[in-house]
C-alpha cells in the first residue's frame, strides 16, 4: 500500500510540473498571438494599395498580362504553409490532410501534375515521408517573419508561373478566424483574375514609361505580397491553435491531478484504517 501511495504522489508531482509547462506555453502563445495579429493587419494596407493601382491600370483598357489570364491547367503549384514546431493541436494535421485530399482528387497521385513549395518543418517532413515532390522549402522561420525570410519561395513560385513551368498557383494555409477556430483553406493565387476596377473616388495615376511596363513589375510583387500575408495569417493561426491546445492540456492536467489526489487520499485512508484495525486486533489478542 505504501509503495502504491508513493507512486501516486510521484505521479501527482510529475503532472504538476507538466501543468506548469503547458500554462507557461499558453501564456507565451497568447502574447505572440497579439503581435502576430498586429503584423497581419499591418501588411494589409500595402496589398490594398497595390490592388488599387492594378485596378487603375486595368481600367484604362487594352492592358493585358499573362498573370491575369487563365490557361489550360496542365500542372499546378501549391504553396503549403505549416509550422516548424508541434504542440498546436490539429493545426498541421488538418492542413496536411487537406493537401493530400486535394492531390488525390485533382491529380490522382500523378506526380507530374503538381509541384509543392512548402514552408515549415512539419509540412516538409510529412511530404518527404510520402514521396511528394518538393520544388522549394523553407524551415526555421522566426515567430514574426519578414518578407525577406520567405522571399525565395514566393519569388520562385511566381517565377515558375511566369515561365510556364506551372499553369496555376494555389496557396494552402490556415485562415485565422478566432483563437479557437483556424480553418484550412486553399486559394488560387495565380492567375490573379480580373482585378477590381478603380472607381471615381480613387486617385488618378500617370504611369511612366507605360501602364504595361508598370503592370509587368507590379503584378509579381503583388502576388508575392499575398504569399507573405498568408504566412502572417498562418503564424497567427499557429499561435491561436497552440494557445488553445495548451489551455486544454492545462485543464486536463488539473482534472488528472484531482483524480490522483482522490486516489491518494483513499489509499491513505485505507492504510490508516488497516493500521488501526491491526492495533485493535493486537490489543484484543493480548486481552
Amino acid at each position: 500500500m505504501a509503495k502504491g501511495m508513493r507512486d501516486i504522489k510521484r505521479q501527482i508531482k510529475s503532472t504538476q510540473n507538466m501543468k506548469q509547462i503547458t500554462k507557461a506555453m499558453e501564456m507565451i502563445a497568447s502574447a505572440r498571438l497579439r503581435r502576430a495579429q498586429e503584423a497581419a493587419q499591418s501588411a494589409r494596407p500595402y496589398a490594398e494599395k497595390l490592388r488599387e493601382v492594378i485596378g487603375s491600370i486595368s481600367s484604362a483598357g487594352g492592358v493585358n498580362h499573362p498573370m491575369l489570364e487563365k490557361r489550360t491547367i496542365k500542372r499546378t503549384g501549391y504553396i503549403v504553409i505549416t509550422s516548424d514546431r508541434g504542440l498546436a493541436g490539429g493545426y498541421n494535421a488538418n492542413l496536411l490532410r487537406k493537401v493530400m485530399l486535394t492531390i488525390r482528387e485533382k491529380h490522382k497521385s500523378n506526380k507530374d501534375e503538381y509541384l509543392i513549395y512548402v514552408l515549415g518543418r512539419k509540412g516538409r517532413d510529412f511530404l518527404r515521408r510520402r514521396g511528394i515532390p518538393i520544388a522549394q522549402e523553407i524551415v526555421g522561420l522566426p515567430d514574426f517573419p519578414r518578407f525577406s525570410d520567405i522571399k525565395d519561395v514566393a519569388n520562385g513560385a511566381v517565377k515558375a508561373y511566369e515561365e510556364g513551368a506551372i499553369d496555376e498557383l494555389v496557396l494552402v494555409y490556415n485562415e485565422f478566424r478566432s483563437v479557437i477556430s483556424q480553418t484550412p483553406v486553399d486559394k488560387t493565387l495565380l492567375p490573379l483574375g480580373e482585378p477590381e476596377k478603380s472607381d471615381s473616388t480613387t486617385a488618378a495615376y500617370e504611369f511612366e514609361p507605360s501602364p504595361e511596363v508598370v503592370l509587368n513589375h507590379i503584378l509579381p510583387r503583388y502576388a508575392e505580397t499575398l504569399v507573405y500575408s498568408a504566412v502572417l495569417e498562418g503564424k497567427a493561426s499557429e499561435f491561436g491553435a497552440r494557445m488553445t491546445a495548451m489551455s486544454n492540456a492545462s485543464k486536463n492536467a488539473t482534472k488528472f491531478i484531482n483524480s490522483l489526489t482522490l486516489q491518494y487520499n483513499r489509499a491513505r485512508q485505507a492504510s490508516i484504517t488497516q493500521e488501526i484495525t491491526e492495533i485493535v486486533a493486537g490489543a484484543n489478542a493480548q486481552g
